[in-house]
């Protein structure tokens, strides 16, 4: 193949982002990719709310249990296997192809197309300017790059008391969408009772999210089906996918699907990229004279190291501690079901003990109901069908909070690449990932202040899951962004330490994780690493 301009790897929120700035300027661009898809329930979902659905439809199991019954998880249940049949293929060829060995972290990675993007919460906030810093980013860029995000993938939000930690400066928002009676009655307390939350630190407000409540282009507004979790009918909900979808019109884009990239080899006027296919592990290579890997911090790691025969080096890593509260509100109990839901976080509630915003806890609240009761029927003492006629009263009531903290990095936080012939890379990541008993400390006191607030707001916590480091989705700092070019750091412009041409437009340079959630900020990073690699 004749050398290429640029490739990009990846088609997640970041891949996606990347290629778009770099077609847009008239570069050729070349997306590696898994490329994997949905070829079981991509539509045949009814374009019918999910009560109507529930009500009318005789082969409903299929895509909300899965044809062959995946959508129940037994035993323990693992990150990813909340995922609904519909979005299942995000997993597809990862266990083979990406290994990950750890008792302590268990993350979630992708080989699809669109990548993680396909399950994303749509949560879109800005860092503050303190938070950019110590995650290494330039805040006067960053936030040009918000604003070129938002225009192209479609944001909604208020300027309401979380603006700050939200949509910030942003211009061009859509209106919120509308809240059901979950997100209603919980924010009605909260206007009634915020003069003493917001003295003790907690304002809540929407949430900004990628999510349409007016047409834009081809895509429709959210019309409040209550299927978020099973499809993306009418693309009101932005998934990278569609941005892909959209470049491959472009006559200065191709897109590879069906290969896993293993590593790199760098000349000094070309990057050589060394893949394999998935279907048949047959080697392919490709050259370009810019590389931008996007592929995630742990997926971006592998290949460095692979690249650098660094097996047995340790790269740091960072990850939101997560856990989340089961609630109760009482006013709910037994009220009929909305016919319109939501399935999207419908609230935040920002925890800033000393008002800097700086050092702030995020959460966000959902309603509960399309993902069916057969998932928590099992933690209640009852039989099957008391249980189900309980939980028929209770769903109305329930409320979900996630709760993210923010997090910085430590010497019990890293990861390394060991060889292992037995696997299709031929390796296996490792990781370790420990808190300190300080760390431990100061998230349990985060949690029961918002277990304090919620009880201000007539919300009962029933009790807090903590489903493991790394199950949030939220990892960074593998390759942390650092002035000096050195080995396994990247410049400030997001180029590879010590390269000339590799560039890495993921998340693995951030040196801190705020916890309002980062994937707005990997595209807004993204797109200026993509501006920075244009440069002669």
């Amino acid at each position: 193949m004749a050398l290429i301009d640029y490739i990009v790897i990846g088609s997640g929120c970041t891949g996606a982002i990347a290629a778009q700035t770099l077609v847009e300027n008239g570069a050729q661009v070349l997306m590696l990719d898994g490329g994997m898809t949905d070829n079981s329930y991509s539509g045949i979902i009814p374009d019918k709310d999910y009560l109507t659905i529930r009500q009318q439809e005789k082969n409903q199991y299929e895509y909300f249990i899965g044809k062959n019954f995946e959508g129940i998880p037994f035993g323990n249940v693992k990150t990813g296997e909340h995922l609904t049949p519909g979005r299942k293929f995000m997993l597809k060829n990862v266990p083979e192809w990406m290994p990950m060995i750890s008792d302590t972290f268990f993350p979630l990675e992708s080989l699809s197309l669109g990548g993680l993007g396909n399950g994303w919460g749509l949560g879109c906030c800005m860092f503050s300017p303190a938070e950019l810093k110590e995650a290494g980013l330039d805040a006067a860029r960053m936030n040009k790059a918000y604003q070129w995000v938002n225009d192209r993938i479609g944001v909604s939000g208020d300027n309401d008391d979380t603006g700050k930690y939200t949509s910030g400066s942003l211009s061009g928002l859509q209106p919120s969408m509308e809240m059901d009676s979950t997100g209603k009655n919980l924010y009605q307390n909260y206007q009634r009772k915020k003069s003493r939350l917001n003295q003790n630190g907690f304002y809540m407000g929407r949430p900004s999210l990628a999510l349409l409540t007016q047409n834009k282009g081809s895509r429709k507004a959210y019309q409040y089906k209550d299927l978020d979790f099973y499809c993306d009918q009418n693309k009101s909900a932005y998934r990278p996918s569609f941005t892909v979808e959209d470049l491959k019109q472009k006559s200065n884009f191709t897109y590879q699907g069906g290969l896993v990239a293993l590593r790199f080899e760098e000349t000094a006027e070309s990057v050589k990229v060394f893949c394999k296919a998935i279907g048949n592990n047959e080697p392919v290579t490709f050259e370009c004279r810019k590389l931008i890997m996007a592929t995630s911090c742990l997926s971006t790691a592998r290949i460095v190291l692979r690249s650098h025969n660094a097996y047995g080096v340790q790269l740091p890593i960072i990850s939101n501690p997560y856990s989340y509260l089961p609630s109760i509100q009482p006013y709910l109990l037994g009220r009929d079901s909305d016919q319109r839901k939501v399935g999207f976080a419908q609230l935040s509630l920002f925890y800033d003990h000393d008002q800097t915003n700086t050092e702030v806890v995020m959460s966000s609240i959902y309603s509960y109901r399309s993902l069916m009761a057969f998932h928590i029927l099992k933690e209640t003492p009852m039989s099957t069908r008391t249980g189900f006629e309980f939980l028929q009263y209770m769903m109305p009531a329930f409320t979900i909070a996630g709760l993210f903290h923010p997090e910085r990095g430590g010497s019990t936080k890293y990861l390394e690449l060991r060889k292992d012939d037995n696997l299709l890379p031929g390796d296996a990541l490792h990781i370790n990932y420990r808190l300190t008993a300080r760390e431990i400390e100061k998230v349990a006191h985060n949690e029961h202040q918002f277990t304090k607030a919620l009880r201000q707001l007539n919300c009962f916590v029933l009790k807090k899951m903590n489903p493991g480091h790394g199950s949030g989705i939220h990892y960074a700092g593998t390759l942390p962004f650092s002035d000096k070019n050195e080995q396994f750091k990247l410049l400030p412009d997001g180029k590879l330490g010590l390269s000339k041409n590799v560039y890495v437009a993921d998340g693995s340079g951030f040196t801190y994780l705020p916890a309002k959630g980062l994937t707005f900020s990997l595209m807004a990073n993204a797109h200026n690493v993509a501006l920075n690699a244009l440069m002669p």
